[in-house]
């Protein structure tokens, strides 16, 4: 087997291929959008022809040959090998079984090429044949340390909570964890529980903010979507704990009702009322005043 340069347009389609359904059009546009960006990475390879010819019958790689043409290259790196007596038959099918996929920072990185092309999200899980939410989580990888994403690239990949954990911190506290649980020369494996558990942080969630879109802004709290939750339910939330508190309270405020008081909560959970109040259940007479507090969990309760 050797490596050379031949024009594609010389090169024979062989009619025993293993790979005889056509491929989308959608795959065929990424296939032409990643040669035109970064050629092919992947040499096609031929054969010389068993019929007495001096050209070259394609044994792998139909698609990259055609793709590659249509990108308007005039010569192409391909791998020769020598002519089978099975017309490449066996070769062909053990290719396309074979082939390994691309692992998920793999995956990321050829995502983020399309992106820069001015792929939309939309457009890639259609060609990927990927769920939108698939691409991107995968994205989500691009809040990754560098050298924890070469680490997962070995095949090592934390789990979906973990990666959510990970993605969520800074590059600073993710360098500072990594330096302590990065993997030591006798034993290769990660425990990403412990780094995902050295960088979680307390979350306050879109879902329990009484507040709108105006306190959000005033208290600086960009939400930020939590793409691993399920799809039918607003996971939109915030790490910024003091200014999601600081919206609520000013909300209470706001809407306190005539005579109401905002009172606070114990250690234990229970309303701490004013001096020689007591609680009232059922419905509220004249006389009675309405309090109103944030539970341990950040939500408005009255």
């Amino acid at each position: 087997m050797h490596l050379m340069k031949v024009d594609p347009r010389a090169l024979k389609e062989n009619s025993d291929r293993s790979r005889q359904t056509k491929s989308s059009p959608q795959a065929d546009a990424l296939l032409l959008a990643t040669i035109k960006a970064v050629g092919l990475v992947q040499p096609p390879v031929i054969a010389p022809e068993t019929d007495g010819g001096n050209g070259y019958n394609i044994d792998s790689g139909h698609r990259r040959v055609k793709q590659a043409i249509a990108a308007g290259l005039e010569e192409i790196d391909v791998l020769v090998v020598d002519a089978a007596n099975d017309n490449g038959a066996m070769r062909s099918i053990v290719e396309n079984i074979a082939r390994e996929p691309l692992n998920p920072v793999d995956q990321w990185r050829a995502i983020e090429r399309l992106v820069a092309l001015g792929w939309t999200e939309e457009a890639i899980g259609i060609a990927l044949a990927l769920p939108v939410r698939q691409i991107r989580k995968l994205r989500l990888l691009a809040n990754v340390l560098p050298a924890m994403l070469d680490h997962m690239a070995k095949g090592d990949m934390p789990g979906e909570q973990q990666l959510r954990a990970i993605a969520a911190a800074n590059l600073d506290e993710q360098r500072e964890v990594w330096k302590a649980q990065k993997p030591k020369k006798g034993d290769p494996q990660v425990s990403w529980w412990s780094v995902a558990n050295a960088l979680s942080k307390k979350r306050m969630y879109a879902r329990d903010a009484s507040f709108g879109d105006d306190l959000a802004q005033a208290y600086g709290i960009a939400w930020v979507e939590d793409l691993f939750a399920p799809a039918d339910e607003d996971s939109r939330y915030t790490t910024n704990v003091e200014a999601f508190l600081g919206a609520q309270q000013e909300w209470m405020t706001i809407h306190l009702p005539k005579r109401g008081v905002i009172t606070d909560v114990s250690n234990f959970g229970q309303v701490v009322l004013p001096p020689k109040a007591e609680r009232v259940y059922g419905k509220p007479g004249k006389s009675d005043r309405t309090a109103m507090y944030l539970d341990r969990e950040g939500k408005v309760q009255t």
